[in-house]
This record gives structure tokens, sequence and C-alpha cells, in this order.
């Protein structure tokens, strides 16, 4: 096992357009590059409640992007910084930027971060394994009514009552300070992804869900449509999976086999 390195270190790299993203480093070892979820960003799903320190004690150099519009990643508000699948084009040139080679490294993502490695993946990028967590079959081919949604939720900001569906994500948002009229674009420029793509999914993939979430739809059956995968359940819902140890033990032990 590769020596532990217990510091996170933030560095940029360019996006597609030039435009600096913020990386995340801890640990070394091979490399694993994890996304994170909407209006989150790298601390909140990978640092804050140990999962990249459980990674990187496994053995991984756990590189974490915070997205396009999203913690101390650049967040433009000119509509042409957000073209159709920005985030996959992000992330290729991420992979480049950071000297990834195809077969020797893995790659994960949750809830949108999901989506975008799918994307990524069924864009030609090679990782050696791939984590799809928080996200459900329903999730990435209904996804246009779940931007709706969270669009929704933006433009209604500061008025949602308690009672409203949307109430929680007005409350996520404001925790976050995410940038909202960047967040609003970056969601116009999301797409539901073809039924196809999932076909092209060639590495062994790890489908991994809290046991009582189904924000993104069911993960049984996305698990089922890709060419190599396995389901795993670990407790909690979409927004408490992520503080669970079980989420680290679980990436480790499937990028173990």
């Amino acid at each position: 096992m590769a020596e532990q390195d217990d510091s996170v270190a933030v560095t940029t790299v360019p996006g597609f357009d030039g435009a600096p993203l913020a990386v995340h480093r801890l640990g070394a070892g091979t490399p694993l590059l994890l996304l994170h979820g909407l209006f989150s960003n790298a601390d909140v799903n990978w640092l804050r409640y140990g999962t990249a320190a459980r990674l990187a004690a496994a053995g991984f150099e756990v590189l974490m992007p915070d997205l396009r519009a999203h913690g101390l990643s650049a967040a433009p508000h000119d509509p042409a910084a957000y073209p159709p699948d920005v985030l996959v084009a992000d992330l290729r040139a991420t992979v480049a930027a950071l000297g990834l080679q195809p077969g020797e490294y893995d790659l994960g993502g949750f809830s949108l971060g999901a989506r975008t490695v799918i994307g990524g993946v069924a864009a030609g990028l090679r990782p050696r394994r791939l984590i799809v967590a928080g996200m459900g079959y329903e999730g990435l081919l209904g996804w246009n009514s779940r931007s709706q949604f969270f669009i929704d939720a933006i433009d209604r900001y500061g008025s949602i009552e308690r009672d409203d569906p949307a109430y929680f994500v007005q409350g996520f948002l404001k925790s976050t300070g995410i940038d909202r009229a960047a967040a609003r674009l970056l969601l116009v420029a999301l797409a539901a992804k073809p039924a196809d793509d999932l076909a092209l999914i060639s590495p062994p993939t790890l489908v991994l869900c809290g046991e009582d979430d189904r924000d993104n739809g069911a993960p049984e059956p996305l698990a089922a449509a890709l060419p190599d995968a396995r389901h795993v359940a670990i407790p909690g819902t979409h927004m408490s999976c992520v503080t669970r140890r079980e989420l680290g033990e679980e990436m480790a032990r499937f990028l173990a086999t």
C-alpha cells in the first residue's frame, strides 16, 4: 500500500474553455477521480465526512474537482460557458490536465457527478473501474423533469414555504452558498442521457445507493442496464448516505477487487 498523505492540497486545472476548476487532492497511490453532486462541492460530498480519507487510507490518490459553478471553481455568467454536456467536456479536460491514462485510474461520481461520469465514459473515457453513486435509471433517462424542478427552486429562492417540496432545496442552496445564476445556466445545459449510452459503459461498475434513496429513481434497473455492474445499498437517504462511513468502505472494497 502506498504511503498515505493526510494533507489536502488544492490546485486548479483548465476546463474545456480554460475556466479554472479547483481540484482537491488527498493521499497517494492509484488515482481516483470523484465528482460531487448538484449544488454541493468536494468538501461536502467527499472530505467532510471522511470518505476521501478512507479511500486515501486504502491506497488511492483521491482527486476531487469542484464542478463548474460549484465550490471553488469558476462560475461564469456567460451562457456561452455552458454548452450542451458542458460537465462532460470539463471532465475530459480534467482527465487530460491531470495526465490520467486509460486503464490506470478509477472514476466515480455522486448524483450529478454520477450522470457526468457515465457521460464521460460514453464519450470515450476509459477508467479502470467506475462508481455510480446516488443515481437511478430514471435519474439518467428522465433528467429533464428533474432539472426543471431545480431550476424552479432557484427561480423561487427566498419565497419557498416549508410545506413546499422545493423547501429543502432552498435550504441546501443557502447552506452551500452556490452562485444561483451560474447554477441555473448549468442546469439549462444538461439534458437527459439516451438509453443507448448505457450500453457503452464497459468498465466494471458499482451502482452504490442509499437504501432509502430514490431521489433519482431506482438503482437496481440501472445496474441491470449496464454491461458489467452490480448494485450495493448502504444506509441512508440521498442526503444522509454521503455522511456514512459505509460509502467510502464500499467504494474501497469494490476498487480493490
